[in-house]
């Protein structure tokens, strides 16, 4: 018989992911009320706002505390409650860059803010699985929420394709992962994190070669998932196809959400045995920002452009990895949260400039920006010189504080190649900047009518940059926080 108490006290440690549920639910049902002319389906995007404010302050109030459930396969604490703070800023922002969007492509459909809801859910799952089981069911409900969100201009064929290719490579990534944690648990006995840790202690390092065997194939389970060389292919395609909405949101929910899980698994379960893969991490860093940064030099469409700036930011969130330090995990945490704001702003303002059939996703589509619409240039000049890391931008000191716990942990050299890579980013970032302010528009401006909630949503990117990068220490502070209860 089970416990009231216990029940009770589980149910309320996943309230916030409850509350995503249910909105996600009335999103459904009131959008078949619409069907019907009963109510309006231009609510949607505001109940689901609604949700995610909801569930914010109820993360909120669960600060301070570290608490176990569902026999401890779930765990709440600084850690994962940061982590979903930026997962619901993400589905915010999204919801709010989509609302204009899907109504203009006629993809207005009740399913799109679901699917967003209940990847989010997805995500926070990730970010508090205190076991690899409860890991695997968040990525897997992310990712297939995820997959159908791709393919949601069904009548665009490169939108399918997307959705088909992301679908296929993501499964087949997904086997991985369950290999590794079926070898992990076939040697350890165990699959919570603190369990295999323990076991690991008491034997003295990872002699069993199926453990290592399974180590790495949680390496590229994870690695797939934020789009690490070698299993970055999926990436410029998918991001291209995609809705540009959901290009945002998966450059960045994903990705956040992978680093979630790959730091609580490798920190807390493999973190007696951190030089057993480190190497591998090192190595997978090096190559990850490298190839991301040369490969995004030669793109003219400005969303495969960012579809590599992606993976080589990817690459700098290794070397935190990599760092396996206090300061590498508060770096990432700052890190990924500056990213939300710079990449999604630069995504928002895409789509303000693009027309039904005629999506601005050249970058010479963008000359003469500067003239035409200088509000416009002027805040996309600051998400790319954010990514590209120039002070006093977030990005910079993002990268800033990566690079730091590299040099604190010794990693000098991974260091100067990180420092190289990000010297070359800059090149095509300003490039658009350039082009902005330098070339004669190929192409014409309409006057523009932006939505309330895109402005809303561009205001906060660009107060979100500004202010991490200029008063960074307050944010840090709390993402120094987060991680004194994690291990």
């Amino acid at each position: 018989m089970i416990n009231a108490s216990i029940m009770t006290f589980n149910i309320l440690n996943i309230l916030p992911i409850l509350v995503l549920a249910g909105f996600g639910m009335i999103v459904l049902v009131t959008d078949v009320l619409s069907s019907r002319k009963w109510v309006n389906r231009n609510i949607l995007a505001y109940i689901s706002l609604i949700g995610i404010i909801i569930a914010a302050v109820l993360t909120r109030s669960s600060t301070g505390t570290t608490l176990f459930s569902f026999n401890e396969s779930f765990v709440t604490d600084n850690y994962s409650l940061f982590f979903n703070f930026i997962f619901l800023l993400c589905a915010g922002l999204t919801i709010l860059i989509s609302h204009n969007y899907i109504k203009r492509e006629d993809i207005n459909y009740g399913e799109y803010y679901a699917l967003i809801l209940f990847s989010t859910i997805g995500m926070m799952l990730m970010a508090s699985g205190a076991d690899l089981l409860n890991i695997y069911i968040g990525l897997e409900v992310m990712s297939i929420s995820i997959y159908i969100l791709t393919g949601f201009k069904r009548s665009k064929l490169i939108s399918n394709e997307a959705s088909l290719k992301y679908f296929l490579l993501g499964a087949f990534a997904t086997g991985f992962l369950l290999y590794g944690i079926s070898l992990t648990y076939g040697t350890t006995g165990a699959i919570n994190l603190k369990q295999i840790a323990s076991f690991i202690a008491e034997k003295g390092g990872m002699s069993d070669p199926l453990m290592v065997i399974g180590m790495g194939l949680l390496i590229v389970g994870l690695g797939f998932k934020v789009a690490s060389v070698p299993f970055h292919a999926w990436v410029p395609d998918v991001y291209e196809g995609a809705p540009t909405p959901v290009t945002a949101f998966m450059s960045v929910g994903p990705k956040a959400a992978g680093f979630a899980a790959f730091l609580r698994i490798f920190l807390t379960a493999f973190g007696s045995s951190h030089l057993e893969w480190q190497k591998i991490i090192y190595i997978l860093a090096i190559l990850t920002m490298t190839l991301g940064n040369v490969s995004a030099l030669s793109q003219t469409n400005i969303k495969r452009m960012l579809a590599y700036s992606s993976i080589a930011h990817a690459g700098y969130l290794l070397i935190a990895l990599v760092s396996a330090n206090d300061m590498g995990v508060s770096a990432t945490l700052f890190y990924v949260l500056a990213y939300i704001f710079m990449n999604i702003g630069a995504f928002a303002i895409i789509i303000v400039l693009s027309r039904k059939g005629d999506e601005c996703i050249q970058i010479n589509d963008y000359a003469g920006l500067g003239f035409k619409h200088p509000l416009l240039a002027i805040a996309m000049t600051l998400f790319m010189l954010s990514m590209a890391g120039v002070p006093p931008m977030a990005g910079f000191v993002g990268k800033f504080y990566i690079f730091s716990a590299a040099i604190k942990s010794g990693y000098i050299g991974l260091a100067i190649i990180a420092v190289i890579n990000s010297v070359i980013s800059v090149y095509y970032y300003l490039r658009i900047t350039v082009i902005m302010y330098m070339k004669e528009p190929a192409r014409e401006f309409v006057p523009l009518t932006i939505s309330p909630l895109m402005v809303a949503a561009i205001v906060i990117s660009v107060v979100g940059t500004l202010q991490l990068g200029i008063f960074p220490s307050k944010v840090m502070e709390i993402a120094q926080r987060s991680i004194l209860m994690m291990r």
